[in-house]
């Protein structure tokens, strides 16, 4: 959650009482409160808040005033906000509380309630709010390019990556999401869980990495009030946070071997401790993991656990690099313009053709995120219609200013294409010559002709393997 606090709407005939609860939830929430027996002056409100705290006891004497309780449930649930809503009930009034949550509540808490445990229902529903929110928003941009959020799937490794997201997205089994740093790993976990039973539950995302070993076991898994200096109260981790939904754990290559012990226990025994407590707490959760590190060597090395590893690679999604998927980069371009253009209410709509072609012959090391601040820093930088070689960073657009003009003949357009293709596939090949000409098609001692054709500058100062008797096989583009 960000910085503002979750807005609660609470409903009842008890303003004192409600001026409580507004103090003791604390300054996480903003409650503001109405009185009386119809939603007579608190409809604006619905607009507003994050969630609805509906104080039911009233009605709790059964009869008409029974029914006049879901009469007014269904009046907030039929609103245009539509924000969920919390029942608050006497303890031991089960049927009724029954009642109410067949009847649409989001959950229901007793009155007096505990305040842990309202804090912790109303965080949900929040949580719940703000992935409706996404969801609709994702579902909006879902158009004939075939995007869906931050992904454009009209390449075939996406459509393959997806295809294959869609079919586990059904099936409850924990999924190693594996790719660099940038590629749209959390976007990813975040469709699978959309696509699944447990959309409905809340999806708690937690990054592993750069964090101390203590403070990450704290993060996961809680602590009782007392468990170390400065424990004062009781405090649920994610795990707890994820119950009936997903758990997202990034970067989980970097997660301590002792932690990884832990790790693997409670997705054995589908329980654990609170830090401080020895009492088990049961938690229903679908587990996705990601790493940009190659666990099955880490393995080997001693650094992940084999029995962890096994445990959690039921299902591996790799995202394949930007630079693996070039046709896709002016889908992307064009998409992040559309929506950083509307952000910043900017008149551009296209990208030049020259200013592509750099977009296109860039090597990404920074994948999707790199593309998508490119193309924000573009729109901030552009007054007009379309985005020019010139808006982008430096870094893109060097050797491209030469050739605005049209003015080159056939022969040197094909000379400046070769000499793009091969410098693009060695950075992609990580300056590796053979691993070059293997990708191009061609033999080795071919691809040492044309650098020095070119006058390309490599990183590998040696000469090639001579002992290479391919014949010349240049590619029909050559």
């Amino acid at each position: 959650m960000g910085d503002e606090p979750i807005r609660v709407f609470f409903h009842t005939s008890d303003l004192p009482f409600a001026q409580i609860i507004g103090r003791a939830l604390g300054p996480e929430f903003e409650l503001r409160a109405t009185e009386g027996s119809s939603l007579q002056g608190g409809r604006a409100h619905l607009g507003w808040c994050d969630a609805v705290l509906l104080d039911l006891r009233p009605f709790e004497a059964g009869g008409q005033p029974e029914q006049a309780a879901f009469e007014l449930m269904n009046e907030i649930r039929q609103s245009d906000a539509a924000p969920p809503l919390i029942a608050m009930l006497g303890a031991d009034n089960h049927p009724l509380i029954r009642q109410a949550i067949a009847n649409g509540a989001y959950d229901a808490v007793a009155s007096p309630p505990d305040m842990v445990e309202l804090r912790f229902v109303l965080r949900r529903a929040y949580r719940s709010r703000q992935m409706e929110k996404e969801l609709s928003l994702l579902r909006s941009r879902q158009q004939s390019i075939g995007a869906f959020g931050d992904f454009i799937v009209s390449t075939e490794p996406m459509q393959q990556v997806f295809a294959l997201a869609r079919k586990v997205a059904a099936c409850d089994v924990t999924v190693l999401i594996t790719g660099e740093t940038g590629t749209g790993k959390e976007l990813l976990s975040r469709a699978i869980h959309q696509l699944s039973p447990r959309s409905a539950g809340p999806l708690v995302a937690f990054s592993c990495a750069n964090l101390p070993e203590t403070l990450i076991e704290d993060e996961l898994f809680g602590h009782e009030k007392g468990a170390f200096t400065g424990a004062t109260a009781i405090r649920r981790g994610r795990f707890e946070a994820a119950d009936q939904g997903t758990l997202f754990l990034d970067e989980i290559g970097d997660l301590a071997l002792g932690l990884q012990a832990k790790l693997l226990r409670v997705l054995q025994q589908r329980s654990f401790e609170r830090l401080g407590s020895n009492t088990p707490v049961s938690a229903n959760i679908r587990l996705l993991c990601a790493t940009h590190r190659n666990l099955e060597e880490m393995v080997q090395q001693g650094k992940f656990r084999s029995d962890l590893y096994y445990r959690l690679n039921v299902v591996e999604i790799h995202i394949p690099p930007l630079r693996e998927r070039r046709d896709g980069i002016a889908g992307l371009a064009q998409h992040f313009l559309m929506r950083f253009a509307k952000e910043f209410n900017k008149s551009v709509c296209r990208i030049s053709p020259l200013a592509l072609r750099a977009l296109e012959e860039h090597g990404w090391p920074g994948n999707v995120r790199e593309l998508e601040n490119v193309v924000q820093r573009a729109v901030v930088m552009t007054d007009g219609p379309a985005i020019e070689l010139w808006h982008l960073p430096k870094p893109l657009h060097d050797g491209f200013e030469e050739h605005q003009a049209p003015s080159h003949s056939y022969d040197e357009e094909l000379r400046e294409f070769k000499r793009r293709l091969i410098l693009r596939t060695l950075r992609d090949c990580a300056g590796s010559k053979a691993e070059a000409a293997r990708r191009l098609g061609i033999a080795r001692g071919y691809l040492h002709r044309l650098i020095n054709q070119l006058q390309i500058e490599t990183e590998e100062s040696g000469p090639l393997d001579d002992a290479d008797d391919e014949p010349d096989n240049p590619l029909q583009v050559m």
